[in-house]
């Protein structure tokens, strides 16, 4: 079986601003591995968030293919593609997107509760990745009443608990002050090293950039840089 996550052939975005067509993607190639950690950056601008988007089914190419952990996601409808997002993926956003009603464990068990998961088992499961990620006594707390570092937390809770193939955060740190950001990174961390969760992230924050395995850089829609191309090379 191949340990291809995602494979991107070809890609292109084009928007239509006024009539004048905006081309957010050019032609983009790009295949991440199981395991892998891996920071989308560049200018505002640069297709880094298109691509996350694209990649994470919340938007379809212009051109090319897309497959995510073997699927394409171009055959499939948009149930479909919501389905897969249930199943196989995890999202993180810098607005964190939690439901202010719900308490930061029901927050966490609400993916599973819409997979169809034994209310027993997404109550344990909840609470012990709350815990593992260091909030553990703020099961009960709604939004509102936790800082930005742990709503942040229990976003990524919702998103790993459901054991997904990949998951994908776009500019995770953009609300959260240096030392938040820090504890932030040393989660994602954990989770790439001990969990074997693969992870992309679109980011501006070079302190992002530096803790991801492999950096890629784009600029007017096309990769201009890719560490993981580089070391092949000096490898060759």
């Amino acid at each position: 079986m191949s340990d291809l996550v995602v494979n991107c052939r070809g890609v292109t975005r084009t928007y239509s601003d006024d009539a004048v067509p905006v081309h957010a993607l050019r032609g983009v190639d790009f295949v991440v591995r199981s395991g892998e950690f891996v920071s989308l950056s560049g200018p505002s601008g640069s297709g880094k968030s298109t691509l996350l988007n694209i990649i994470g089914g919340l938007d379809r190419p212009t051109s090319g293919s897309v497959e995510v952990d073997g699927v394409d996601l171009g055959s499939l409808s948009e149930s479909q593609l919501s389905d897969l997002r249930l199943r196989k993926m995890g999202f993180v956003f810098q607005a964190y997107n939690l439901v202010p009603v719900l308490s930061a464990l029901e927050n966490v068990e609400f993916i599973m509760q819409l997979q169809g998961v034994a209310a027993a088992e997404r109550h344990e499961r909840a609470e012990r990745m709350l815990s593992e990620l260091g909030i553990g006594d703020l099961l009960h707390r709604r939004p509102g009443e936790l800082s930005g570092g742990q709503q942040q937390r229990v976003a990524i809770a919702r998103a790993i608990v459901t054991n997904p193939v990949l998951l994908l955060a776009d500019e995770p740190s953009a609300n959260l002050d240096s030392a938040t950001t820090e504890d932030l990174l040393q989660t994602l961390r954990h989770l790439n090293e001990s969990h074997g969760v693969t992870i992309i992230t679109a980011t501006h924050d070079p302190m992002v950039m530096q803790i991801a395995r492999r950096q890629v850089k784009l600029r007017d829609g096309a990769i201009v840089e890719d560490s993981a191309a580089e070391a092949s090379a000096a490898d060759a």
